[in-house]
């Protein structure tokens, strides 16, 4: 059989040239996703600044969320002081070092912030150099309260040397001057400060996070790595109990601590980074189901062209005695032959795809530099695995009917096409488009990025629907056109006309391959604009103030900056405004549920710079251990006004606060809002990220901000309606993200489909010999074919259209208020040109390449 399959296959390398090509952009699509997710479980950053400590202890900074993936928690937490002198004591350790990072930022001799790696956290004690590995150190260590040490990059920056003195501003603090007294060449050493100054600085000496470190790392002995680390875990597990009895009366619980050794200190160095790996895995499951959506679809439809030009062969070998179940499985190893051959390639074209695809990903700034792709033979074993299950089941089923059928009416209707087209299959098929009506309603409830994807699914769903109702509806199709048909029309047009009522099923499977490029370029893409549009709309009309200041390079705005605002001359209100990640745990039906989103930090004047849409409440009420929640989440289960919600801040500390107002205008501001007093202390720097200034509109107001802004190191204000935010230079990462994908996938469903018509139409040649042979001329057969080509462009528009129209209309209704989406003009316009000259050009080409065999010898080799 394996001996005949390959023959049989000698002889259509046209048809099987596209079944090849949809194995191997299939392989290559599915291996760069599996890649993707087993980066995301796999892959690990690495220890950084921590690499010459073996053990580190830390807060937990990812949150279990049982069944479902950990969440990252991006938010520095606090480890007890105290077990720094502890964990020295156990045996093994050669040296314990309580890190501490802070906001610190150095000012050069113009007066500018020199840029470093994360100004955020750049400050710490010089007892964290015990940390670095081969560290170079020019100078000694930093003793007064002035003294200071430079990493060797910051310095170079700033044209620094060993006894110069320097401005640094530190922790929110004006800029003061300090002496350096080291240079220390090792990665991410950040700007080092006494011990004693370092711990003053970053507020540890009193306030919220007194008596607290960042980790404590522990050098140990060689051989010691694990016995340490058990120890560690012993030594935490008794102050987790003391822990939990002071925090007894409290609202607030704090993290749990945890012991990391090996490849786990990456994700403690750099917790902000360590969130990278989730939306790794992510992308990958979202992307997962699209993508084998159309691959299936595609896969499909190529071998039910290919086994469809074989119907004649198969049907003879029923007729001298094979069994249906011989002819399903021949027709099973003959793709089976062909995609083991296209795999290959694929698969090694799929591990190139996800490099490049981390490359646009770190260049958008989704996900670190440092963060590696983890190659493994496993995305291949399962792309191997799931193409090898697609192939046999589609093969099987195009090839189900004809092994079914008694033999002399297989040869009998191997020349032609069934006469009815399945009822069952296009009654399937109308439920399906009718399901994606259905679904397209998601947007009208739901107005959030969740209910935009429903858009996109529904187009998909209606297309697959479309490609099952298909045949019905062209022959429909083709007998009203039939009907309509004057006396003396032209032979081409007759020819054109009869074909498609003969052959419904063969033209059906072209159109609705189309029309599946046009409904998912045209959902997807309106989809992602209409989300940015209905964004930039809500931020737009909900941000009063003009102005916005904020201080990059410093980690955060100095202490003082809101209040120096308040007086300007001009200025009408100021309000703080920062961002940070929450975790929302509630019921739903019975069954908990964890939700990870962003939060604003607000204070009761964020009113005045801010109209969030208040529907209830007031944000005048933002104080204490208080949030404002958006309408979304105020209808889930205990979450409405006055209710008491639970919340993991972005440190890992659990907290419930009161819901005192509830607004709508979630999609531009995020469906949470903190009270600053709620957040104060739960932040990695304690700073406000930004001030938001509504003025009196004038140029003095103006005038005077600026002024503000450059008599300060490192302070910048800018406008904050840009003018621009609805284009695509503007557009979030996560939205060039689903572009690109769009892009890739649009031109493997082209490939493919290019390739379907191709050998759909060489696979036509014993009908153009016949008709050249009975007297029509090539000119006439061109034009017939042209005219056919004109019908499958007019008609993959047309449904693909109508697919997408009621799904785009609703989303526009939901989140712009009117019934068409918002997205670039030309889209649409692009997008039939190319679906017409796809169409054109892929049966023009292989009907001249017919054209130019005699009709004999096209005969004879068919037979």
């Amino acid at each position: 059989m394996l001996h005949l399959a390959v023959r049989m296959a000698g002889h259509r390398i046209t048809a099987l040239l596209a079944v090849a090509c949809a194995v191997l952009g299939g392989a290559a699509l599915i291996t760069g996703t599996g890649v993707m997710a087993e980066s995301g479980f796999r892959s690990q950053l690495p220890a950084g600044r921590l690499a010459g400590a073996e053990v580190v202890v830390s807060t937990e900074q990812s949150f279990d969320s049982g069944p479902d993936l950990p969440i990252a928690l991006p938010e520095r937490g606090t480890v007890p002081a105290k077990l720094v002198d502890e964990l020295a004591q156990l045996p093994g350790v050669t040296a314990a070092v309580g890190d501490i990072g802070f906001p610190a930022a150095l000012v050069d001799a113009d007066g500018r912030v020199v840029p470093t790696q994360d100004p955020r956290t750049a400050g710490h004690g010089w007892s964290s150099t015990k940390l670095f590995v081969d560290a170079k150190v020019d100078g000694s260590a930093p003793a007064g309260a002035r003294e200071v040490a430079l990493d060797s990059a910051t310095a170079a920056t700033a044209g620094v040397r060993v006894g110069d003195r320097v401005e640094v501003v530190a922790t929110g603090r004006a800029a003061a001057a300090y002496r350096v007294t080291a240079l220390v060449d090792a990665p991410d050493a950040g700007i080092l400060f006494a011990d004693p100054t370092a711990v003053r600085l970053s507020g540890r000496a009193d306030g919220e996070r007194a008596g607290t470190v960042d980790l404590v790392a522990l050098r140990t002995e060689p051989g010691t790595e694990s016995s340490v680390a058990a120890a560690a875990r012993e030594k935490i597990k008794d102050t987790a109990k003391g822990t939990a009895k002071n925090t007894e009366t409290s609202t607030a619980a704090p993290a749990d601590l945890i012991v990391s050794t090996g490849s786990e200190r990456g994700d403690i160095a750099s917790p902000g980074a360590g969130a990278a790996r989730s939306l790794l895995i992510l992308l990958a499951s979202s992307l997962g189901g699209i993508i084998m959506l159309i691959i299936g679809f595609v896969m499909a439809s190529a071998l039910a062209v290919s086994i469809g030009g074989q119907r004649r062969d198969l049907a003879l070998m029923r007729a001298v005695g094979a069994t249906p179940k011989q002819i399903r499985r021949l027709a099973a190893g003959q793709a089976s032959i062909i995609a083991a051959v296209a795999v290959v390639p694929g698969v090694g074209l799929g591990y190139l795809l996800a490099g490049q695809f981390r490359r646009m990903l770190v260049d958008r700034g989704v996900i670190p530099e440092a963060l590696p792709l983890t190659f493994s033979p496993l995305p291949a074993l399962a792309t191997v695995l799931l193409l090898g299950l697609a192939v046999q089941v589609s093969a099987r089923s195009a090839a189900w009917r004809t092994s079914r059928m008694p033999a002399t009416e297989a040869v009998a209707e191997s020349r032609s096409e069934p006469r009815t087209p399945s009822k069952m299959r296009a009654r399937f098929g109308l439920l399906l488009i009718v399901a994606a009506t259905t679904l397209s309603v998601v947007p009208l409830l739901s107005r959030t990025v969740l209910g935009a994807t429903a858009t996109s699914m529904a187009g998909i769903i209606g297309a697959i629907g479309l490609a099952l109702a298909g045949p019905a509806l062209v022959r429909g199709i083709g007998d009203a056109a039939g009907r309509r048909l004057r006396p003396g029309v032209s032979a081409p047009t007759w020819l054109a006309v009869s074909n498609i009522r003969g052959y419904a099923l063969r033209l059906s499977g072209v159109v609705s391959a189309l029309a599946m490029a046009v409904v998912f370029v045209l959902t997807y893409t309106l989809a992602q604009t209409t989300v940015m549009s209905a964004t930039t709309q809500d931020t737009r009309i909900g941000t009063l103030a003009q102005q916005r200041l904020t201080a990059p390079g410093l980690g955060g705005l100095p202490a003082g900056t809101l209040t120096a605002v308040t007086k300007t001359s001009g200025v009408e209100a100021a309000a703080p405004v920062s961002d940070t990640t929450v975790i929302r745990e509630y019921e739903q039906f019975g069954d908990p549920v964890v939700e990870s989103g962003s939060a604003m930090i607000l204070t009761p004047a964020a009113s005045g710079v801010l109209d969030l849409d208040v529907r209830d409440g007031s944000l005048a009420r933002l104080t204490g251990d208080t949030v404002a929640v958006s309408t979304e989440v105020a209808r889930s289960p205990g979450s409405g006004l006055g209710s008491r919600i639970t919340l993991v801040l972005g440190d890992g500390t659990r907290v419930s606060p009161k819901v005192v107002a509830v607004y709508d205008r979630a999609l531009g501001f995020g469906p949470l809002a903190l009270s600053h007093d709620l957040a104060a202390g739960h932040t990695t720097t304690g700073l406000d990220q930004s001030v938001l200034v509504r003025t009196d509109g004038s140029e003095a107001a103006q005038r005077a901000l600026t002024t503000l802004a450059a008599a300060r190191p490192g302070l910048a204000l800018e406008p904050t309606d840009t003018g621009s935010g609805g284009s695509l230079s503007d557009a979030p990462p996560e939205v060039w993200i689903n572009l690109a994908l769009i892009v890739v996938l649009l031109g493997y469903l082209l490939l493919s489909i290019a390739n379907k018509l191709v050998a759909t139409t060489a696979q036509r040649q014993g009908e153009i010999a016949t008709l050249r042979l009975n007297g029509t001329t090539p000119r006439q057969i061109l034009a017939m074919m042209r005219r056919e080509a004109a019908v499958i462009g007019a008609a993959a528009l047309t449904t693909g259209l109508l697919l997408s129209a009621i799904p785009l209309a609703l989303l526009g209704i939901g989140f712009l208020d009117r019934p068409w989406p918002a997205g670039p003009v030309w889209l649409l316009p692009a997008v039939a040109l190319t679906v017409i000259c796809t169409a054109f050009i892929t049966v023009e080409l292989p009907t001249r390449q017919a054209l130019r065999t005699a009709p004999a010898h096209a005969l004879s080799a068919r037979e």
